[in-house]
Protein backbone atom coordinates (compact mmCIF):
# COMPACT_ATOMS: atom_id res chain seq x y z
CA UNK A 1 0.00 0.00 0.00
CA UNK A 2 1.21 3.48 -0.77
CA UNK A 3 0.10 6.63 1.03
CA UNK A 4 0.18 9.08 -1.87
CA UNK A 5 1.74 12.47 -1.13
CA UNK A 6 -1.43 14.32 -2.02
CA UNK A 7 -0.25 17.22 0.12
CA UNK A 8 2.16 18.02 -2.71
CA UNK A 9 -0.67 17.81 -5.24
CA UNK A 10 -2.78 20.08 -3.08
CA UNK A 11 -0.15 22.79 -2.92
CA UNK A 12 -0.42 23.06 -6.72
CA UNK A 13 -4.12 22.40 -7.29
CA UNK A 14 -5.94 23.03 -3.99
CA UNK A 15 -7.96 25.95 -5.33
CA UNK A 16 -9.05 23.95 -8.40
CA UNK A 17 -10.31 20.59 -7.10
CA UNK A 18 -11.54 19.43 -10.51
CA UNK A 19 -8.04 19.92 -11.91
CA UNK A 20 -6.74 18.11 -8.84
CA UNK A 21 -8.99 15.14 -9.64
CA UNK A 22 -7.43 14.95 -13.08
CA UNK A 23 -4.54 13.26 -11.29
CA UNK A 24 -6.93 10.50 -10.16
CA UNK A 25 -8.21 9.53 -13.61
CA UNK A 26 -5.91 6.50 -13.82
CA UNK A 27 -7.73 5.10 -10.77
CA UNK A 28 -11.11 5.06 -12.51
CA UNK A 29 -12.64 3.93 -15.81
CA UNK A 30 -11.25 5.55 -18.94
CA UNK A 31 -14.37 7.49 -19.81
CA UNK A 32 -14.81 9.04 -16.33
CA UNK A 33 -14.18 12.80 -16.32
CA UNK A 34 -12.30 14.59 -13.56
CA UNK A 35 -15.47 16.56 -12.80
CA UNK A 36 -17.33 13.27 -12.27
CA UNK A 37 -14.62 12.05 -9.93
CA UNK A 38 -14.78 15.25 -7.91
CA UNK A 39 -18.55 15.09 -7.73
CA UNK A 40 -18.43 11.51 -6.46
CA UNK A 41 -15.73 12.24 -3.88
CA UNK A 42 -17.35 15.46 -2.70
CA UNK A 43 -20.61 13.57 -2.20
CA UNK A 44 -18.67 11.53 0.35
CA UNK A 45 -16.98 14.42 2.16
CA UNK A 46 -14.20 15.87 0.00
CA UNK A 47 -14.01 19.65 -0.11
CA UNK A 48 -15.74 21.54 -2.93
CA UNK A 49 -13.88 24.81 -2.55
CA UNK A 50 -10.93 25.98 -0.47
CA UNK A 51 -11.79 28.32 2.43
CA UNK A 52 -8.37 30.06 2.26
CA UNK A 53 -5.15 29.98 0.28
CA UNK A 54 -3.95 26.49 -0.55
CA UNK A 55 -0.55 27.02 1.03
CA UNK A 56 -2.04 28.06 4.37
CA UNK A 57 -4.73 25.36 4.39
CA UNK A 58 -2.48 22.46 3.44
CA UNK A 59 0.23 23.76 5.75
CA UNK A 60 -2.16 23.31 8.68
CA UNK A 61 -2.80 19.68 7.66
CA UNK A 62 0.91 19.00 7.26
CA UNK A 63 1.58 20.35 10.74
CA UNK A 64 -0.74 17.63 12.09
CA UNK A 65 1.49 14.92 10.51
CA UNK A 66 -1.58 13.30 8.97
CA UNK A 67 0.28 11.63 6.10
CA UNK A 68 2.85 10.17 8.49
CA UNK A 69 0.13 8.93 10.85
CA UNK A 70 -1.73 7.15 8.08
CA UNK A 71 1.49 5.66 6.70
CA UNK A 72 2.28 4.18 10.11
CA UNK A 73 -1.25 2.83 10.52
CA UNK A 74 -1.33 1.18 7.11
CA UNK A 75 1.90 -0.69 7.80
CA UNK A 76 0.51 -2.05 11.05
CA UNK A 77 -2.90 -2.99 9.70
CA UNK A 78 -1.62 -4.51 6.49
CA UNK A 79 0.46 -6.85 8.62
CA UNK A 80 -2.31 -7.52 11.15
CA UNK A 81 -4.98 -8.26 8.56
CA UNK A 82 -2.78 -9.53 5.73
CA UNK A 83 -4.37 -6.81 3.65
CA UNK A 84 -3.81 -5.72 0.04
CA UNK A 85 -1.31 -3.13 -1.09
CA UNK A 86 -3.41 -0.26 -2.47
CA UNK A 87 -3.02 3.51 -2.86
CA UNK A 88 -4.37 5.77 -0.11
CA UNK A 89 -5.39 9.31 -1.03
CA UNK A 90 -5.81 11.98 1.65
CA UNK A 91 -7.72 15.20 0.90
CA UNK A 92 -9.26 17.96 3.02
CA UNK A 93 -12.87 17.45 4.02
CA UNK A 94 -15.56 19.98 3.19
CA UNK A 95 -15.37 22.80 5.76
CA UNK A 96 -18.82 24.05 4.71
CA UNK A 97 -20.68 20.73 5.09
CA UNK A 98 -22.57 21.25 8.35
CA UNK A 99 -23.94 17.70 8.43
CA UNK A 100 -20.45 16.26 8.07
CA UNK A 101 -19.23 18.36 10.97
CA UNK A 102 -22.21 17.64 13.17
CA UNK A 103 -22.29 13.88 12.62
CA UNK A 104 -18.64 13.01 11.95
CA UNK A 105 -16.60 15.91 13.30
CA UNK A 106 -15.55 16.91 9.80
CA UNK A 107 -14.05 13.63 8.63
CA UNK A 108 -15.11 10.81 6.33
CA UNK A 109 -13.74 8.14 4.03
CA UNK A 110 -14.49 6.11 0.96
CA UNK A 111 -13.20 2.59 0.33
CA UNK A 112 -12.91 0.55 -2.85
CA UNK A 113 -11.31 -2.88 -3.25
CA UNK A 114 -8.33 -1.27 -4.99
CA UNK A 115 -8.02 2.20 -3.40
CA UNK A 116 -8.99 4.25 -0.37
CA UNK A 117 -9.82 7.92 0.21
CA UNK A 118 -9.71 9.85 3.48
CA UNK A 119 -11.25 13.31 3.89
CA UNK A 120 -9.94 15.02 7.01
CA UNK A 121 -9.54 18.34 8.79
CA UNK A 122 -6.73 19.90 10.75
CA UNK A 123 -9.12 19.81 13.71
CA UNK A 124 -9.17 16.00 13.81
CA UNK A 125 -6.96 14.40 16.44
CA UNK A 126 -4.40 11.72 15.66
CA UNK A 127 -6.63 9.01 17.14
CA UNK A 128 -9.59 10.24 15.10
CA UNK A 129 -7.45 9.83 11.98
CA UNK A 130 -6.37 6.37 13.12
CA UNK A 131 -10.00 5.39 13.74
CA UNK A 132 -11.08 6.63 10.32
CA UNK A 133 -8.30 4.76 8.56
CA UNK A 134 -8.99 1.59 10.57
CA UNK A 135 -12.65 1.66 9.54
CA UNK A 136 -11.96 2.26 5.85
CA UNK A 137 -9.07 -0.18 5.54
CA UNK A 138 -11.14 -2.91 7.21
CA UNK A 139 -13.63 -2.30 4.40
CA UNK A 140 -10.86 -2.73 1.83
CA UNK A 141 -9.72 -6.00 3.40
CA UNK A 142 -13.23 -7.44 3.65
CA UNK A 143 -14.06 -6.37 0.09
CA UNK A 144 -11.00 -8.34 -1.02
CA UNK A 145 -11.59 -11.35 1.26
CA UNK A 146 -15.35 -11.88 1.23
CA UNK A 147 -16.65 -14.03 -1.61
CA UNK A 148 -19.21 -11.57 -2.98
CA UNK A 149 -18.49 -8.62 -5.30
CA UNK A 150 -19.75 -5.29 -3.99
CA UNK A 151 -22.05 -4.75 -6.97
CA UNK A 152 -23.91 -7.88 -5.82
CA UNK A 153 -24.23 -6.82 -2.18
CA UNK A 154 -27.55 -7.04 -0.41
CA UNK A 155 -28.59 -5.11 2.69
CA UNK A 156 -27.29 -7.77 5.09
CA UNK A 157 -23.87 -7.74 3.39
CA UNK A 158 -23.67 -3.96 3.68
CA UNK A 159 -24.67 -3.60 7.31
CA UNK A 160 -22.25 -6.34 8.35
CA UNK A 161 -19.50 -4.61 6.34
CA UNK A 162 -20.14 -1.40 8.29
CA UNK A 163 -20.61 -3.07 11.65
CA UNK A 164 -17.41 -5.10 11.29
CA UNK A 165 -15.38 -2.03 10.35
CA UNK A 166 -16.53 -0.02 13.35
CA UNK A 167 -16.02 -3.03 15.62
CA UNK A 168 -12.42 -3.04 14.42
CA UNK A 169 -12.14 0.58 15.57
CA UNK A 170 -13.46 -0.37 19.01
CA UNK A 171 -11.04 -3.30 19.22
CA UNK A 172 -7.99 -1.15 18.37
CA UNK A 173 -8.77 2.20 19.96
CA UNK A 174 -11.65 1.74 22.39
CA UNK A 175 -15.29 2.81 22.36
CA UNK A 176 -14.43 6.47 22.80
CA UNK A 177 -13.18 6.57 19.21
CA UNK A 178 -16.10 4.76 17.61
CA UNK A 179 -18.55 6.76 15.51
CA UNK A 180 -21.36 8.61 17.29
CA UNK A 181 -23.96 6.46 15.56
CA UNK A 182 -22.81 3.38 17.50
CA UNK A 183 -24.53 4.83 20.59
CA UNK A 184 -27.63 6.39 19.04
CA UNK A 185 -30.06 3.76 20.35
CA UNK A 186 -30.52 1.22 23.12
CA UNK A 187 -30.08 -2.49 22.42
CA UNK A 188 -33.83 -2.92 22.73
CA UNK A 189 -34.47 -0.30 20.06
CA UNK A 190 -31.92 -1.82 17.69
CA UNK A 191 -33.36 -5.30 18.21
CA UNK A 192 -36.79 -3.93 17.29
CA UNK A 193 -35.41 -2.27 14.15
CA UNK A 194 -33.69 -5.52 13.21
CA UNK A 195 -36.80 -7.63 13.58
CA UNK A 196 -39.29 -5.25 11.97
CA UNK A 197 -37.32 -3.52 9.23
CA UNK A 198 -33.83 -4.82 8.58
CA UNK A 199 -34.30 -8.59 8.67
CA UNK A 200 -37.42 -8.61 6.43
CA UNK A 201 -35.47 -6.56 3.85
CA UNK A 202 -32.09 -8.26 4.30
CA UNK A 203 -31.92 -9.32 0.62
CA UNK A 204 -32.61 -5.82 -0.78
CA UNK A 205 -30.02 -5.16 -3.51
CA UNK A 206 -27.44 -2.44 -2.97
CA UNK A 207 -28.91 -0.15 -5.65
CA UNK A 208 -32.50 -0.50 -4.48
CA UNK A 209 -34.19 2.45 -2.75
CA UNK A 210 -35.14 0.38 0.32
CA UNK A 211 -31.50 -0.64 0.79
CA UNK A 212 -30.40 3.00 1.06
CA UNK A 213 -33.44 4.01 3.10
CA UNK A 214 -32.74 1.40 5.77
CA UNK A 215 -28.95 1.77 5.70
CA UNK A 216 -29.03 5.53 6.38
CA UNK A 217 -32.40 5.73 8.12
CA UNK A 218 -34.28 7.88 5.65
CA UNK A 219 -37.98 8.63 5.71
CA UNK A 220 -39.78 7.28 8.78
CA UNK A 221 -36.82 5.20 9.95
CA UNK A 222 -34.42 6.34 12.68
CA UNK A 223 -31.15 7.86 11.52
CA UNK A 224 -28.45 5.34 10.49
CA UNK A 225 -30.73 2.35 11.09
CA UNK A 226 -28.64 -0.06 9.02
CA UNK A 227 -25.31 1.06 10.42
CA UNK A 228 -26.49 0.79 14.02
CA UNK A 229 -28.03 -2.60 13.43
CA UNK A 230 -24.90 -3.93 11.74
CA UNK A 231 -22.73 -2.80 14.64
CA UNK A 232 -25.07 -4.44 17.13
CA UNK A 233 -25.14 -7.72 15.21
CA UNK A 234 -21.37 -7.88 14.88
CA UNK A 235 -20.84 -7.06 18.57
CA UNK A 236 -23.32 -9.76 19.54
CA UNK A 237 -21.45 -12.27 17.38
CA UNK A 238 -18.00 -11.24 18.68
CA UNK A 239 -19.10 -11.57 22.29
CA UNK A 240 -20.65 -14.99 21.64
CA UNK A 241 -17.67 -16.42 19.74
CA UNK A 242 -14.62 -14.39 20.87
CA UNK A 243 -14.08 -13.46 17.22
CA UNK A 244 -11.58 -10.72 16.35
CA UNK A 245 -11.61 -8.05 13.66
CA UNK A 246 -9.30 -10.31 11.64
CA UNK A 247 -11.83 -13.15 11.86
CA UNK A 248 -14.58 -10.85 10.60
CA UNK A 249 -12.85 -10.32 7.25
CA UNK A 250 -14.14 -13.61 5.88
CA UNK A 251 -17.10 -14.41 8.12
CA UNK A 252 -20.39 -14.89 6.28
CA UNK A 253 -23.20 -12.49 7.28
CA UNK A 254 -25.52 -15.46 7.74
CA UNK A 255 -23.06 -16.91 10.27
CA UNK A 256 -23.02 -13.63 12.19
CA UNK A 257 -26.81 -13.47 12.50
CA UNK A 258 -27.61 -17.14 13.04
CA UNK A 259 -27.82 -16.77 16.84
CA UNK A 260 -30.14 -13.76 16.66
CA UNK A 261 -33.81 -14.17 17.50
CA UNK A 262 -35.95 -13.69 14.40
CA UNK A 263 -33.17 -14.74 12.03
Amino acid sequence: MTVIRTDKWLLDFCENPIDLCQKLKAQFDEDVRSSDIHQHLSNHGMYRQAPMSGEEWIGRLQEKNIWQTVRREERQLRTLWQGPDIPVFIFPSDPFNQTLWKDQNGKSGLAFPDKLFLFVSEKNSENEIRALFTHEYHHVCRLNSYRKHMQDYELLDTIILEGAAESAVRERLGEQYTADWTAYYSNETVERLWKHYVYPNRTAHIVSPIHQQILYGHGFLPKMTGYCTGYYLVNHYMEATNATSSDLLTTEPTTIIEKMDGA
